[in-house]
């Protein structure tokens, strides 16, 4: 079974996925939260904790989360990005290849990143360029950048070469 919820924050609507075990999935929405409440408590932790996360609260998440398994090096370097990043650092795309052992190229982590099921709690607005901010596939369409540049200012996590 699936169970879904939206949370309205200050870089847009997430809505947020739980097959009852695990969070599956989060990304940007386009339309308002919905009403009501999960009967999953999966769900429901996810929620309190992206709620406390957005509200200054909260640094590590907790709540279980599903990488998917694929056959290339994509869940191992999200796993560690997920292990080894923690909130109010960054690091850079060639870094996190290093950290995942160095078999996906610095370009390659960006595609990762761009590609990742489950933003914020697996923090890949955390992964900037050696020369800048770099891109961001999450948020509202055409924020990708703006929505980033909050993440790692609501963190403290912004290096000066940023501003």
């Amino acid at each position: 079974m699936t169970f879904f919820g939206t949370l309205e924050t200050p870089v847009g609507v997430i809505g947020v996925e739980s097959d009852g075990e695990s969070i599956t999935r989060v990304a940007w929405m386009r339309v308002p939260p919905a009403p009501g409440s999960s009967r999953d408590p999966i769900l429901s932790e996810a929620m309190r904790e992206l709620a406390a996360y957005f509200a200054g609260d909260l640094r590590r998440f907790e709540v279980p989360i599903a990488i998917p398994a694929r056959p290339d090096a994509t869940s191992s370097v999200l796993n560690t990005l997920h292990d080894t990043v923690s909130y109010g650092e960054s690091v850079t795309y060639a870094e996190l290849a290093a950290r995942s052992g160095g078999t996906v190229p610095a370009r390659g982590i960006g595609s990762i990143m761009g590609a990742n099921p489950l933003p914020i709690i697996v923090p890949c607005h955390r992964v900037v360029a050696a020369d800048g901010l770099g891109g961001y596939s999450g948020g509202a369409p055409g924020q990708g950048r703006a929505t980033k540049r909050w993440l790692l200012t609501h963190e403290g996590a912004i290096p000066p070469s940023l501003f």
